[in-house]
């Protein structure tokens, strides 16, 4: 089988029933080998109706003959794959989109609605051609943008509550993008210039990317990572920026003790060990022992010799109390700042979910917080963009802990243009085209800096 759609279809059933995309799609395309084009067609067509879910639910209930409970659930799933191409995709020719759904349908168990299948998509089409926009949205704003853009509404009013009407619509837009791909290269091995030249060689565009010395965005198709130059060396790995900029700010020093206390699957981690130019110990905590190996085979691959691993929860880790110099708590979140990578995130969270995560983090920051030498410095940061998991928590530990102090970075850092007046960093994507992130220095008082 080498369809793209079907394979598109085989995943999408199986995320309608509750498997992550991700998995799913992994899955069939390891069942199912591809060329490169209709790899990234399948992966395009499982995200892209994923993200647009809601939207496109409220297209097929505006247009469709059937009762919404009247469809069955792989049909529905059918009618997102052909709407998500009419709607989203400007290169797939309108026929060929109605075509390949209508076969989709016929080949899954719906010969006899191929008819309403096709009417519906075509339905869709005419109205397209005869006005700009053709779905009716409530006249409430939450509501409106929730189904415009295809968030639930909790997670809409989040983002009102913090930057108004006018930049939601921005993040909004932002977070319904095909992701990027960021890459940092690995000074101890390579530099910047050598990986973009080569990269460029092999017919693959990058740029750097402002304030990160070590990041290359790729700006063309790569086909599968691994079979880049430089990878198999370990002159680079795969890090988005912002992640990048969580350990330019913790600035950890050669010689320094430095614990990532929820480190796996250690991106950040070997990020430390590059940044303390391998000299020193950097202490990977995680409790799940699977995701630590896939740290130690990046850490292989990078020839570093600095990390030790520790298996353990890191709320209860007596032994790193006082030890370190610098901590690093890159704590379990909702992910509100990177939906776009995570297309069934916005699904899954909800915001009792996020009130659990926040008690965890709690917990997390002052557990973690003990490991920290007197004049040592922690950075809490999390890619998520909601008061309760960051703002709140931080509040809260410094008005139960005084002898704990926020630590702006110094003025002129290249990453200042990211802090707020209150001296944490916030990073809005549709601000910087970077993932969305909270971080903060926190330091412990007698500190001489």
């Amino acid at each position: 089988m080498t369809n793209p759609r079907q394979i598109a279809f085989i995943a999408l059933r199986d995320v309608h029933q509750g498997a992550y995309a991700d998995v799913a799609l992994d899955r069939v395309l390891q069942k199912f080998k591809l060329p490169d084009s209709d790899r990234r067609l399948a992966t395009e067509l499982v995200y892209g109706s994923v993200r647009r879910q809601r939207t496109l639910d409220a297209l097929i209930n505006q247009l469709g003959t059937k009762k919404s409970h009247q469809q069955p659930k792989d049909l529905r799933t059918i009618l997102h794959l052909g709407l998500y191409q009419l709607r989203y995709q400007e290169r797939i020719p309108p026929s060929a989109a109605v075509n390949t759904t209508v076969e989709l349908a016929k080949e899954n168990g719906f010969p006899g609605l191929t008819g309403f299948v096709n009417g519906l998509l075509r339905q869709y089409i005419r109205l397209a051609e005869n006005s700009s926009e053709i779905l009716k949205l409530p006249e409430n704003l939450v509501e409106r943008l929730g189904i415009l853009y295809s968030f639930p509404d909790w997670i809409i009013q989040v983002w009102l509550d913090q930057i108004g009407m006018a930049e939601t619509e921005k993040l909004c837009e932002w977070m319904n993008q095909t992701p990027t791909i960021d890459l940092r290269i690995n000074p101890l091995r390579t530099n910047r210039e050598q990986v973009e030249t080569t990269l460029q060689s092999a017919g693959v565009l990058a740029r750097e990317i402002s304030n990160l010395p070590q990041a290359l965005r790729l700006i063309s198709s790569s086909g599968p990572i691994q079979h880049l130059p430089g990878f198999t060396e370990g002159w680079w790995v795969v890090q988005d920026a912002t992640a990048q900029l969580v350990s330019h700010v913790l600035d950890p020093q050669p010689g320094e003790v430095v614990i990532d206390t929820c480190a796996a699957p250690g991106g950040k981690t070997t990020h430390i060990a590059e940044l303390i130019q391998d000299q020193g110990k950097v202490w990977a905590c995680d409790r799940t022992p699977s995701r630590l190996r896939k740290l130690q085979e990046n850490a292989r691959r990078l020839n570093l010799k600095s990390i030790e691993i520790c298996t353990g929860d890191s709320r209860n880790l007596p032994q790193f109390d006082h030890t370190a110099d610098r901590v690093l708590l890159d704590a379990p979140c909702s992910g509100l700042g990177t939906l776009h990578r995570h297309a069934d995130a916005r699904w899954r969270q909800t915001p009792d979910s996020v009130q659990e995560l926040s008690l965890l983090q709690k917990q997390l920051l002052s557990h973690t917080s003990n490991f920290v030498k007197n004049g040592g410095l922690l950075v809490y940061a999390t890619c998520t963009l909601h008061p309760a998991e960051n703002e709140e928590v931080i509040l809260g530990f410094l008005a139960e802990n005084p002898e704990w102090q926020i630590a702006p970075l110094k003025v002129g850092s290249p990453y200042s243009v990211y802090s707020t007046p209150q001296g944490w960093l916030k990073v809005w994507p549709h601000r910087w085209d970077m993932d969305g992130f909270f971080m903060v220095r926190l330091r412990k008082t007698n500190d001489s800096e």
